[in-house]
């Protein structure tokens, strides 16, 4: 397998371009199918077609038979996508509290660093860090 392809077949996104664009098969057309096949990864594939309305509903379907070969699934995907360019910004779980946007500012962690430390940090912990961060004014 070249080294061009290797990398290609390392980016789960390579695999989203070339149902929703290229069409090419990446992985019939491989040195290695089997290879190509185990880093075909459905829920990045699914989860980007959930996206778009003309994709969605075949997403659900893959969901639905999420048991199926990572072959089959990207075959489906492959005769049933019309070629199109499909490009989307992720969705992102959003915190929105007082405490985490403090944990946030004082240890400079992004959401899921702060969720960890919600779940680790103890009330005492966390009255104490808001009475050294307080800054004045209103409690």
């Amino acid at each position: 397998m070249s080294k061009k392809e290797n990398d290609s077949l390392s980016n789960p996104f390579a695999y989203v371009d070339s149902i929703s664009f290229s069409k090419v098969d990446l992985i019939s057309k491989s040195e290695d199918p089997e290879q190509a096949e185990k880093s075909y990864l459905p829920f990045i594939v699914n989860r980007h077609f959930s996206y778009f309305p003309d994709t969605v509903l075949y997403a659900n379907e893959m969901n639905r038979y999420a048991n199926l070969d990572k072959k089959l699934q990207y075959d489906y995907y492959m005769k049933a996508i019309r070629p199109r360019k499909r490009f989307t910004k992720w969705v992102k779980k959003v915190i929105e509290d007082e405490t985490a946007e403090l944990i946030k500012e004082v240890y400079q962690f992004n959401n899921k660093k702060t969720s960890e430390a919600l779940r680790i940090l103890t009330l005492d912990q966390l009255k104490i860090l808001k009475e050294k961060t307080y800054k004045g004014g209103e409690k």
